[in-house]
Formats: structure tokens, sequence, C-alpha cells
């Protein structure tokens, strides 16, 4: 099954820009979009070459230049140069006479844990490490050309990618319900808009979080110099709104094991927010977790936490437990996950030692 992206025609192109010696010859018709990104209310100018880079993970500025130079890059409809500077309210889209390689979806045979399935969806418990869907430096092993492999029957979403009603990061595990109709996918994505679905995550942070309970709010949106990294807007001047309501299940000393509920989805939001008042999710590369961020300076310690990394090579994050009202039956169903082994091994080891510290204090 080959999953094609929709065509971009565009007619509205400058014939000055088609006559620079720097640019090749580029269909009108039939280009396919690669990248779009909109700038935003408070863009400063800046270089399309750099702007692109804070949006495009992976990339190389060189490669987006290259894209410049061959008449790949519009702004607003029109082919630019690299040295086109964005401006707030430009629309700037990457085209490509191919479609993008996440669209074309090929069928692979990798096993899935199938937690539920009937005829309009299914639920499955990703392992962590597999990427859920096709993008930029991740083009197969993913868990939509596993799913191509399993069923046919895949409705697509508003991004054109088949069975996702919604997602988590390559390195978190668990729970995650997918659509096979139309309506199952129309039905299941507003309960998520309408934040009526269930969502727990199990996460293990850096810190000892001096409340049992909270809700962390704050806007959501990229980061405005690390492109790889989302961050907090508290004052809402940009991003989305997000909230997330955490509750402590075990303090481990230098650690917290905690229940997080989102009421929001939006990317990284639990990390950021956790980053944000002060506790990292434990091996968290991204947001700088994989670092020693509480304890002791001795030596022992530094190896005990070393090899805490190396049982957990990932961030400490586990979506445990999924809810939501059956597109059909209209009941409600909720879904419960073990911690997988690689975490639930990392948290024995902080309990044991969280145990041995109390001890030698007491003694």
């Amino acid at each position: 099954m080959v999953v094609k992206a929709k065509a971009i025609k565009s007619n509205q192109i400058q014939n000055s820009m088609m006559e620079s010696e720097e640019h090749s010859e580029v269909e009108k018709d039939d280009l396919f979009e690669h990248h779009k990104v909109v700038a935003s209310k408070g863009q400063e100018p800046l270089r399309v070459d750099k702007f692109l880079m804070n949006f495009i993970e992976n990339a190389v500025r060189n490669k987006i230049q290259q894209a410049a130079r061959a008449g790949h890059i519009w702004v607003n409809d029109i082919q630019v140069k690299q040295n086109y500077r964005v401006k707030a309210g430009d629309e700037v889209r990457v085209l490509f006479e191919h479609p993008p390689h996440e669209f074309l979806l090929v069928p692979e045979d990798i096993p899935i844990n199938i937690v539920y399935e009937d005829d309009v969806l299914m639920v499955v418990n990703k392992e962590p490490g597999m990427v859920v869907h096709p993008g930029h430096g991740n083009y197969s092993g993913t868990l939509i050309n596993a799913l191509l492999h399993h069923t046919k029957d895949l409705a697509v979403n508003s991004n054109e990618r088949p069975g996702l009603v919604h997602r988590i990061d390559k390195d978190t595990s668990g729970l995650l319900v997918i659509a096979k109709t139309d309506e199952a996918m129309t039905f299941l994505s507003k309960q998520f808009f309408d934040k009526t679905s269930e969502r727990e995550y199990v996460a293990l942070v850096w810190g000892n979080m001096e409340e049992d309970e909270g809700t962390i709010e704050g806007h959501v949106g990229r980061h405005p110099s690390n492109r790889l990294q989302m961050t907090v807007f508290p004052d809402g001047e940009q991003g989305k709104d997000a909230v997330t309501h955490f509750k402590v299940l075990e303090r481990l000393g230098y650690l917290t094991l905690i229940s997080c509920k989102l009421e929001t989805g939006r990317t990284h939001q639990i990390r950021v927010h956790l980053k944000y008042i002060g506790h990292t999710l434990f091996n968290d590369e991204r947001y700088g977790g994989e670092r020693i961020l509480k304890g002791t300076t001795f030596t022992k310690y530094k190896q005990f936490v070393d090899n805490a990394f190396k049982i957990l090579p990932r961030q400490a994050l586990h979506a445990k437990t999924l809810g939501f009202v059956h597109p059909v039956t209209k009941e409600f169903m909720r879904f419960d996950s073990e911690i997988p082994e690689d975490m639930a091994n990392c948290i024995d080891k902080w309990r044991a030692y969280a145990k041995h510290s109390a001890e030698s204090s007491d003694e």
C-alpha cells in the first residue's frame, strides 16, 4: 500500500525569479509540499535558510541553500533565494517534484503489541525506541509501517497519516489508539480535541517534588533558539495552551516517581512542563536529563547514576493508561499497561538506593 501526498499546484510564479542563473527549471504544476511554516507575528527579519533550520529537524544549512538555488523554496507562492529575509506572516514552503519520503508508506513485517482490536479501532502498546510515523531521517521501521502490514483498513488523519489519532515520542513507551475507519477517526479525534479522553503517564523525574500533587500550566511552543526543543511561554505570548496534572507516586531520594494526566496534548508537553518546574525527566537527553541534576559529588554516586542510565537508555516516560468512548458502542473503554522492563528495573534500582540511604542516615 502506498499513500501519496497531495500535489500542490502553484501558478503564482514571478518570471523574474525564474531568470536567475542560480535556479534550475522547476515545473509549475504537480509539486509536492515537504515542509510548510508560517512565520509568527513576532518574527524578526531572518534569512530563509536560517529560518528553516529552526523548523526542519536534522536539517543541514548547506542542503537548505542547495534547495533554494534549485528553486525549491517558496515564500507566499513565489520562489526565493537563500538570502530572502522572512518576515512576520510569511508562508514558507519547501516544494519538490517528488512526494515526501514519509508519504511513500510501505508495509513492513514488524511485531507490534496489540492490546485490543475490533472492526473500527485498535489499541497498541508501543515499545520504546519505535518511531510512530515516518519523517525526516526515519523513513522505515515505524509503527505506521507495521500497522500497514497488519491491516489495510486504516483511516487517514488530517496530516495524511494512516490510523493515527494521536502520537507519542520515539523513546516514550505506551498506549495509542488507532482508527480503522473515517468515522472512528473523526469520533476519537474529537474526544482528544474536546479533552474528554483520558491519558495517564508514569514519569521518573529528577529531584524530590515538594508538593504531593499539582497542576502545571503554560503555553508550549517551539524554542526560539534551539530548533529541536519546545519550551514554555508562561505569559502565553507564543505557543499553545497546555495543562498537565501531576501526582507523586513514590519518593526515591534524589528522584521522584509521578503520575501525569494530560488535559491537552502538545508536542513534548510533559517533558517541557516538568523541566519548567525544575524536575526534568530522568535521562531525557534532549532536555538535559541525561546529566546528574540532583545528588552528591561522590564518585560512587556518579557510577551508580551512570549504571542507571545504562539500564534505562531513554527518557523515563511511559503512557500507562488510555481511556475513550468507543465510536460505535458509545461505551467508555479504559486500557492499562505495565511499566516496561527497562523503566521498571531503573525504578527498582533507585528504590533500593533510597532505602539504603535512609537506613544509613538513621544509624
